[in-house]
């Protein structure tokens, strides 16, 4: 009767191969579609598909080794291959688990899981951990029993060494397709179904040998070599506390967030190597399945700009990804004071920190005491009051962080927040050839030229180019177009504005 079940039993593991391996062939051609630049279309998908199709083909093997290895240990009273048919019952829970998780861990973030669903696979792999323990203790407690308690006859027959080698050749197969899928999409709920089946080769083998060595003894009559089953039983749950060790440390580092063995360090360093970064403050890894989230905190000149930070912060994000590909990077920006800051951009730090504008800062040096005088630019709907208390609270604030200044003052300037209506002059000849003749007196301008005249609500405005040499300091330029502008409205004091374009003399000749 047994052996009629167990060839029954054969067949039908054959037949769920050959109908699981055609399904395979089908995940391979969508994968590979999935591979290839420039199809998209199956992604995201092709991945979900193809981690459910070998989940589901570990879950058929697992049930028909299961119920063979259960039949022939029954049959032959083997604790051997008893203990290999319980180690198989938890793998086929734990498989079906691995089948649940994956369905799920892929799903997309939501309101309710942020971070996604990743960790249904790191539960999955943690809960497969405590099952293969429990083996253990069984496995344990029935070999001492019968290695020193209780003798049990054992029958090794032509099926039990079949249903053995068929348990290998699928847990090869099987360990082989699942690792190919969870390497190729970091699957570590897969990856522990792999781990699982090919540490079961290992054990079957020696449940064969102990098999073997018991059937010698038969014939021989050796009978000390009967506790070869039990001692295989138990080289059988070593193997199994070898690899829940395995899987429980890696299970538990995903819970608790562990970041990958060299991950921080070399995140540090290529973000370090990003043009503006002054230091990395805090750098946080954690994983949500086969997904990695990184917490970047960056420190940034408190020069920089906003739209500035935004582009290192975006370099930052793709120097991590060189480490993580695929990471979901999270970067924060923190203002400080670089190390090479002078007096003047710590003045401009404190007025970028209240988001003021501060420009034109000459700073000199009266009996030994530092003297600041600053331009400053406000909201043109202010009161005068309200402007006055703005700028009084932004020189207490300069006077407490740059120590060394003794006195500020400072130009009140009112920024435009309206397009002003304006009557283009086409031409002031007569003006124009004055205002050449005032500028042909400063060697240092080669040329003017452009000359525009504006009529702005009723005031006369100027602006034009002027040519200088290309290896002039600019300092010196707008020396220059400040001593012009002034000479200009000396000589014409209807100029309400005059606006000096400089451009190299090499510029001037394209």
């Amino acid at each position: 009767m047994v052996p009629k079940i167990l060839a029954h039993g054969i067949a039908l593991l054959i037949g769920a191969i050959r109908a699981t391996g055609d399904n395979h062939g089908m995940a391979d051609i969508q994968t590979e579609r999935a591979d290839t630049p420039g199809t998209s279309l199956f992604g995201v998908e092709a991945m979900r598909r193809d981690k459910k199709a070998v989940a589901l083909r570990s879950v058929y093997a697992a049930i028909c080794i299961t119920i063979l290895k259960v039949v022939v240990g029954l049959y032959t009273g083997s604790l051997g291959i008893l203990s290999e048919a319980a180690h198989s019952g938890l793998d086929l829970i734990a498989a079906i688990i691995t089948f649940a998780s994956v369905r799920v861990s892929d799903k997309p973030a939501d309101a309710d899981h942020q971070f996604g669903h990743g960790k249904v696979e790191n539960f999955s792999a943690f809960i497969e951990t405590g099952l293969l323990l429990l083996t253990c203790v069984w496995i344990v407690y029935e070999a001492c029993k019968r290695l020193f308690f209780h003798t049990v006859e054992i029958r090794p027959s032509y099926w039990a060494f079949v249903v053995m080698f068929i348990s290998i050749a699928i847990d090869l197969w099987r360990s082989k397709k699942l690792k190919r899928i969870a390497d190729r999409y970091d699957s570590q709920a897969l990856q522990a179904d792999a781990l699982h089946f090919s540490t079961d080769v290992w054990s079957s083998s020696v449940v064969i040998l102990g098999l073997a060595i018991v059937a010698y003894a038969e014939h021989s009559g050796h009978l000390g070599l009967l506790r070869a089953d039990p001692i295989t039983a138990l080289f059988v749950a070593g193997v199994v506390v070898w690899v829940s060790w395995r899987l429980a440390r890696q299970t538990v580092d995903a819970l608790l967030d562990a970041a990958p063995a060299g991950a921080r360090a070399k995140i540090i360093n290529h973000v370090s190597a990003v043009d503006g970064v002054l230091e990395i403050e805090r750098v946080r890894i954690r994983r949500a399945g086969n997904h990695y989230f990184v917490d970047l905190n960056i420190a940034l000149s408190r020069q920089v700009t906003f739209q500035r930070s935004g582009m290192v912060a975006d370099a930052a994000r793709a120097a991590v990804r060189q480490v993580l590909p695929d990471a979901d990077v999270d970067v924060i920006a923190i203002p400080r004071a670089g190390g090479q800051e002078n007096i003047f951009d710590r003045i401009r730090g404190v007025a970028t920190r209240n988001n003021w504008y501060v420009h034109d800062i000459s700073i000199q040096e009266i009996e030994g005491k530092l003297h600041v005088e600053q331009h400053v630019e406000l909201d043109e709907q202010l009161t005068m009051m309200q402007a006055h208390d703005l700028v009084t609270r932004l020189e207490a604030e300069i006077r407490g962080e740059v120590k060394e200044v003794d006195s500020i003052l400072t130009h009140i300037e009112s920024e435009p927040a309206r397009i002003e209506h304006t009557q283009r002059i086409e031409r002031e000849a007569k003006l124009e050839k004055q205002l050449l003749e005032i500028s042909s007196h400063f060697k240092e301008i080669h040329d003017m030229h452009d000359v525009i005249f504006k009529r702005v609500s009723g005031r006369l405005y100027v602006s034009c180019h002027c040519t200088f040499d290309d290896a002039m300091p600019l300092s010196r330029v707008h020396e220059i177009q400040t001593e012009l502008e002034i000479a200009f409205k000396h000589a014409h004091p209807e100029l309400f504005r005059v606006l000096i374009h400089p451009e190299p003399a090499t510029d001037a000749l394209r």
